[in-house]
């Protein structure tokens, strides 16, 4: 006798696989492809690069556009004062983490009438990444985080991933093409935490620099160099969390280029 499959059936039989249609699904080789695929939107998002020095961390961000009519999309955000964010991946979705961990400082400065550890604040952030791992009708975020910010123990780096993952840095680049910057970084990071922050800054520009390639086309959105306008740093040190973009930068991009082992920003 003739078999005649269903629609759906033949549909199934040609996907390239079935086991990424649920979060709740698990492949029989134990792995979660919702999960990789967001991670994998946090690879194809434009490099970040964070460091940090005993007494400041910094993250510096390349920032594209959609088109030659359009601005840049700013990948900076400020949490509360001494605190902030930069991010790779879905824009969207960074929004929505950004307003929830500025709705945590405030209740816990409303509560206990200071800052909050920031250890402690990214830790709620990656349980709530993980719980969107889990629970059916829930996609995970597809953005990473690089946080930077200064409590009591002092100046702090920290990596969240869509998976729930939370770790602590002294060197860290994400993104696209971000292998090439986290290469500079683990060249140089030894000489990191005696640094001031406009060396600091300057290695920063120079690994964000790493992950530039050629543009193929006038169509590339990917810059080939960086201007004051598509890069931004965010500087987290102890008279708090300020963002550094627009004409403000080009100082440090014309220092960077001069050369020598420290930058001279005399005026």
């Amino acid at each position: 006798d003739q078999v005649v499959m269903s629609p759906s059936v033949v549909l199934l039989a040609m996907l390239p696989n079935n086991y990424d249609g649920d979060i709740t699904t698990w492949s029989p080789q134990g792995r979660i492809f919702q999960v990789e695929y967001a991670l994998e939107a946090v690879k194809l998002g434009s490099a970040c690069v964070g460091l940090k020095s005993n007494t400041h961390a910094i993250v510096c961000v390349l920032q594209r556009s959609a088109s030659k009519l359009s601005s840049y999309q700013e990948k900076i955000f400020d949490i509360d004062s001494h605190t902030g964010i930069a991010i790779s991946g879905l824009t969207a979705d960074a929004r929505i983490l950004a307003k929830w961990l500025r709705t945590e400082s405030l209740n816990y400065k409303y509560v206990y009438e200071s800052q909050q550890p920031l250890g402690r604040l990214v830790q709620k952030l990656a349980d709530k990444s993980q719980v969107h791992t889990q629970k059916a009708g829930h996609r995970p975020y597809g953005v990473g985080l690089l946080i930077v910010g200064v409590d009591k123990k002092g100046p702090h780096l920290y990596e969240t991933d869509p998976a729930g993952n939370c770790f602590d840095y002294r060197a860290q680049a994400i993104g696209d093409r971000s292998q090439s910057a986290r290469t500079y970084l683990e060249k140089h990071f030894a000489s990191f935490p005696e640094l001031g922050v406009d060396d600091l800054i300057r290695h920063a520009l120079k690994a964000l620099r790493e992950t530039l390639v050629e543009k193929k086309n006038e169509k590339d959105r990917d810059p080939d160099a960086l201007d004051a306008d598509n890069c931004a740093i965010g500087i987290a040190g102890p008279d708090g969390f300020t963002v550094v973009k627009g004409d403000d930068i080009q100082k440090y991009l014309d220092a960077m280029d001069a050369g020598g082992d420290t930058m001279d920003l005399d005026e």
